[in-house]
């Protein structure tokens, strides 16, 4: 029987995103079924595997998207989105690989759901973008998300600030503003597009802030100053207004620590 961390290490090392996406979906299926082993041998790559595009560029040398409604403008945002949840794939991945054997199943099983649906949020924005006649790969993206991911290499509760509870919930944020300009543009397939990903991404934030409580009750911290410490000492950029507080607020995340924060930028 095949590892599972053997598996993750193999779909994180697939270039490829559609190829990845499927590969994703069907390894959580086989988890599921018991065809993988409880295995953590295999080592996670430094790095996934990455096509040769998009060019992947520093976030301050992106493109201008182009103006409001024009259909440059709408290809621009959908290949950002499809670039997000493609790199989400992986973040997902690292998280059960690299971190499962020290947090046991249920850290497992709740982050290949997340690698699970971020396979499903890439492959429909793909196929939206299909039919907006582009593809993902056809422009730039940043490379700022993985970064983080190296940057907490090293340390599950720094793993858990980062990257759901700051990058994730950033979506939380933004995502309603853009539902409803895709909405007005006329877009209702992306609009629902939109909405699908919005209630996936509270519950993997929520996944993120439950498992972070669980180390810091482990480490005897309280839960809010250690993430504000760990975001200070490790995120780069700035957690700052406007924030979508009900939404936050269903996915678990403390008002009165990002607000903290968020003065302090």
């Amino acid at each position: 029987m095949q590892s599972l961390s053997e598996s993750i290490r193999t779909v994180l090392l697939t270039a490829d995103p559609r190829e990845k996406a499927m590969a994703t979906r069907k390894l959580v299926r086989d988890w599921r079924l018991g065809r993988l082993a409880w295995d953590f041998g295999a080592t996670m790559p430094d790095r996934p595997a990455r096509p040769e595009k998009p060019e992947l560029l520093p976030p301050n040398r992106m493109p201008k998207r182009g103006r409001g409604g024009s259909q440059r403008a709408r290809i621009a945002l959908w290949h950002s989105l499809a670039h997000i949840e493609f790199v989400a794939i992986d973040l997902a991945l690292d998280m059960a690989g690299r971190f499962g054997a020290e947090r046991g199943r249920d850290f497992v099983d709740d982050f290949l759901i997340v690698a699970a649906d971020e396979a499903m949020h890439y492959a429909i924005i793909a196929r939206h973008l299909a039919r907006m006649g582009a593809a993902y790969g056809d422009l730039p993206a940043h490379d700022g998300l993985w970064q983080s991911a190296e940057a907490t290499a090293h340390d599950v509760a720094a793993r858990l600030a980062i990257v759901p509870m700051v990058l994730e919930a950033r979506g939380l944020d933004v995502t309603p503003a853009t539902l409803e300009r895709v909405r007005a543009s006329g877009d209702e397939a992306g609009a629902r597009i939109l909405q699908r990903i919005l209630a996936d991404e509270i519950r993997h934030v929520r996944y993120g802030c439950d498992h972070f409580a669980k180390v810091g009750q482990e480490l005897g911290d309280s839960a809010e100053d250690l993430w504000q410490e760990l975001v200070t000492r490790y995120f780069r950029g700035a957690v700052k207004p406007p924030f979508n507080d009900s939404a936050r607020q269903s996915a678990g995340l403390s008002r009165k620590a990002y607000e903290a924060l968020a003065s302090r930028a």
